[in-house]
């Protein structure tokens, strides 16, 4: 595999204005599918500002301020418990759903005199000593991380506790339904849920490209980011932005720090769908930097690419980007490519020895960040694609006819220009799809296989 830094044009592959729209009779089966699969009376999925995805996947809620509970119950019973400010931000919900005012869940200082306690309204509903709970959190432990033999639970103890108050049964831990890497439900995505995600991570994508094109020296990284044409988006994590010659740390969100030539730069915008993430050198001209970083980088995600599809393993996916990695002296600081969503990590069948094999209908990053790396380099080139069999490619062609021949066209991208050979199943969603170029101050040009 060889690598060439050369004139290449990033096409405008367009961004979807209009954002698809997942339907209530979906969210209904998602809820009976979940529940089906949780084997127990009732199922409560928690949510919050952060840990939002399990409960909008069902329900179309999202959590803006405060808590909330959706518990699913017998009968195709369902009950979404929200705060003050909930109340009216619940009718955006797409389940048919009876609404309960939990007043601790609102922000500290509103008024908390007008509804039960939590325990009173669990046994309003009509949940029973005898009835099996299973907890939905946004994490669970696995077995060689778990310190006592009880249970624990990404939840609030609060609430934990109140359910064991309620229910003579062992509470059981019930977020694998949704999370697990192979097995969970939102592992896999019907073609709405994929037309929802490029409509994400194309306009993060493009966003990156304007943050890119948009750098000068001189100015501020608080002005650079202002080149994204932000539109409101909903962001499943913070815009991060920053240059400097000293240790990057990719995580960090702009500052008023002015950018300076031979910065080592990175920036990401994540939309609910996929992020992009770039990094690189305030540079026009490095040879240094581009031989002995970013073409040794380049190879591991030209690796990643072209091995990616329906029935690899993760464990061998990640042992090949891994040895790619090492031949220019670097390692995978987080696991090479893993599930996204609506929140950016859902979980990853790509770690070290696993058996999990990738599916149709799993959504991916590919986001390989190498170390160790000398202050001042960064280096990334991370975006969404989804894999899809013949059988969900032609109905989402047939289904979504603009958002197939973006992905077609980007396809076409991948193999003609950059050189990469993907597999017909890797749909790229973003608008830079595998398009590095590591070097900011010179635009149109990227790194090819030749």
């Amino acid at each position: 595999m060889r690598v060439e830094w050369k004139e290449v044009r990033l096409p405008e592959f367009g961004v979807p204005e209009e954002i698809p729209v997942i339907r209530q009779e979906e969210c209904e089966r998602r809820c009976e599918e979940v529940y089906r699969a949780a084997q127990c009376d009732w199922l409560v999925v928690y949510g919050d500002r952060e840990h939002f995805a399990n409960m909008h996947y069902l329900s179309g809620y999202d959590p803006r301020f405060e808590e909330a509970l959706l518990i699913l119950g017998p009968e195709k019973a369902k009950f979404l418990l929200v705060g003050m400010e909930g109340l009216d931000y619940s009718d955006d919900k797409k389940i048919e759903a009876d609404v309960i005012l939990y007043q601790s869940f609102g922000l500290m200082g509103q008024d908390r005199t007008l509804s039960p306690t939590l325990d009173k309204i669990l046994l309003s509903i009509g949940i029973n000593r005898k009835d099996t709970v299973g907890l939905c959190g946004w994490k669970y432990f696995e077995d060689n991380e778990k310190a006592t033999e009880d249970t624990a639970f990404f939840i609030p103890a609060a609430i934990v506790d109140c359910f064991k108050k309620v229910v003579d049964t062992a509470l059981l831990d019930k977020t694998q339904v949704l999370i697990h890497p192979t097995e969970g439900l939102r592992a896999y995505n019907t073609v709405d849920q994929i037309a929802a995600y490029e409509w994400g991570a194309s306009r993060a994508s493009a966003a990156v490209i304007n943050i890119m094109n948009g750098v000068k020296v001189g100015m501020s990284e608080l002005e650079a980011v202002t080149s994204m044409n932000y539109a409101g988006e909903p962001m499943s994590a913070h815009v991060m932005f920053s240059a400097r010659k000293d240790q990057m740390i990719g995580l960090r969100s702009p500052s008023g720090k002015k950018i300076d030539l031979g910065d080592g730069v990175t920036t990401a915008v994540s939309y609910w769908g996929g992020l992009s993430c770039r990094a690189g050198m305030i540079a026009e001209e490095n040879e240094d930097f581009i031989e002995k970083f970013a073409k040794p980088y380049f190879k591991a995600i030209a690796t990643w690419y072209q091995e990616v599809g329906i029935g690899v393993r993760g464990g061998d996916l990640f042992e090949k980007c891994r040895a790619v990695l090492a031949e220019g002296g670097l390692k995978p600081a987080l696991n090479p490519g893993h599930l996204t969503s609506t929140d950016e990590w859902l979980h990853t069948p790509v770690r070290p020895n696993s058996e999990e094999v990738i599916a149709s209908g799993m959504a991916f990053q590919c986001d390989i960040i190498p170390t160790p790396l000398p202050h001042g380099v960064g280096l990334n080139c991370e975006d969404s694609v989804v894999i899809a069999d013949e059988a969900l490619r032609e109905e989402l062609k047939e289904k979504h006819p603009n958002i197939w021949a973006r992905i077609e066209a980007r396809q076409a991208f991948i193999r003609e220009e950059i050189g990469i050979d993907i597999k017909d199943e890797v749909l790229p969603l973003s608008s830079n799809p595998a398009y590095y170029n590591p070097l900011w101050l010179a635009p149109g040009k990227a790194m090819v296989l030749v």
